[in-house]
């Protein structure tokens, strides 16, 4: 369904996201919120590291995306586990770099999931997060707005998906603090060299 509703343009955003890890040459991956593994499949072909471990709380998630690392045959490369993303059960200074696709925005709270993430870091890695947010222009927007609460929706009840689930993704995203007001709450916890992407 997410490749659907993007036209798979997700599938770019991933590479991109990934390709910022590259000059840091990361060995060991941390991919928070996993889900199925697809972060985590196109990073271990894109960056050759010696491990990626995805966490997730979703152990049907899981399920499937262990199925999708026997497929491609990464199963000695990439561990997926159980695990919450506000208390990461690995201690400090663990991965090189951490990375995020589309679930930073669903943290119960918000401030608690990314210090935990730069406590697991490294001095001197890399955290890469790739999240929707409101466009700034208003003829964009009001075709976004369109978009998420009505298109978005009824091609899931189409696809016989959760259109609840569809609909949380606008709200989510309408809530999440974007660019700038995101940059802030990571250098008040500590980050540095920020910066984001649009």
């Amino acid at each position: 369904m997410n490749r659907v509703l993007s036209a798979r343009t997700d599938i770019a955003w991933r590479k991109k996201a990934i390709r910022l890890l590259k000059k840091g040459n990361p060995k060991h991956i941390l991919d928070i919120a996993t889900g199925t593994g697809d972060m985590a499949i196109m990073a271990c072909k894109l960056l050759k590291p010696d491990k990626i471990t995805g966490i997730d709380i979703s152990g049907q998630m899981l399920e499937e995306g262990k199925k999708k690392i026997d497929k491609e045959g990464l199963g000695d490369k990439i561990e997926l586990l159980r695990g919450d993303s506000e208390a990461i059960n690995f201690g400090e200074n663990t991965f090189d770099a951490v990375m995020a696709a589309f679930g930073v925005r669903n943290f119960e709270n918000l401030e608690k999931g990314l210090t935990e993430m730069l406590r697991v870091l490294k001095p001197g890695g890399q955290l890469v997060i790739l999240e929707f947010s409101k466009p700034k222009q208003t003829a964009v927007r009001g075709l976004y707005n369109i978009y998420m609460k009505l298109v978005a929706p009824q091609v899931a009840r189409w696809f016989k998906q959760n259109k609840e689930a569809y609909l949380y993704l606008g709200e989510s995203a309408n809530a999440f603090p974007e660019r700038q007001n995101f940059i802030d709450i990571l250098n008040k916890l500590g980050y540095c060299d920020t910066g984001y992407k649009s």
